[in-house]
């Protein structure tokens, strides 16, 4: 009963910080970039990123089997791809953050819906999604004192946020039959839908 207790204080938490989110502009930096910190922090900086890389966590622990860890090693990997094309300028900015944010709505809803996708549909959803979160990243990158470092900054830092998602997935699932996954899966969807509106109109 406590733990139950702990839980959904955890989950009334994060749907009130939700609720008061910002606008998706995480990935707009101003300023001197570093090496592997300013990498490393980035991820950190974007509520959009942060909250696209936790789903992806949550997503994974919430469907089990090999999803838990394919899931989460996809990410990373084809976001470098999604880097390079950033570095090129292959992909428009706008569009890119229309896609990000539509990121966010759709694994949150995934969620939610605890849809267990065939892996093959999961991996291919979270390849695209990777690689738009990747270009912003490659768009900062040449601008960092080490280009190199700061990629693999904001890599670790991207399977850190995976991790604490598996984490709270596993620790949440248990309970009332995954119900708080569930929800807090909608929290983010519902987050994902204000940054949809805020890219839209911006």
């Amino acid at each position: 009963m406590r733990r139950s207790l702990a839980m959904a204080r955890i989950i009334a938490f994060f749907i009130a910080a939700f609720s008061f989110a910002p606008s998706a502009n995480a990935h707009v930096m101003d300023g001197p970039l570093g090496g592997f910190g300013s990498g490393f922090g980035h991820p950190l900086a974007g509520f959009d990123h942060l909250l696209a890389m936790l789903a992806v966590g949550l997503w994974g622990a919430q469907m089990g089997g090999r999803s838990v860890w394919t899931l989460p090693a996809t990410f990373p990997l084809i976001m470098c791809l999604g880097g390079v094309f950033g570095m090129l300028g292959l992909l428009p900015e706008a569009p890119v953050q229309i896609g990000i944010a539509l990121s966010v709505l759709v694994l949150g809803a995934v969620i939610a819906a605890a849809w267990r996708a065939p892996e093959w549909l999961a991996l291919g959803l979270i390849a695209v999604f990777a690689v738009l979160h990747g270009v912003p990243h490659g768009i900062l990158a040449p601008r960092a004192a080490d280009p190199a470092a700061f990629t693999v900054g904001f890599v670790v830092s991207t399977g850190v946020i995976h991790v604490i998602g598996i984490a709270i997935g596993a620790g949440l699932k248990p309970i009332l039959r995954g119900k708080l996954v569930q929800a807090l899966g909608a929290a983010i969807a519902a987050t994902g839908l204000w940054f949809l509106v805020q890219a839209l109109i911006g």
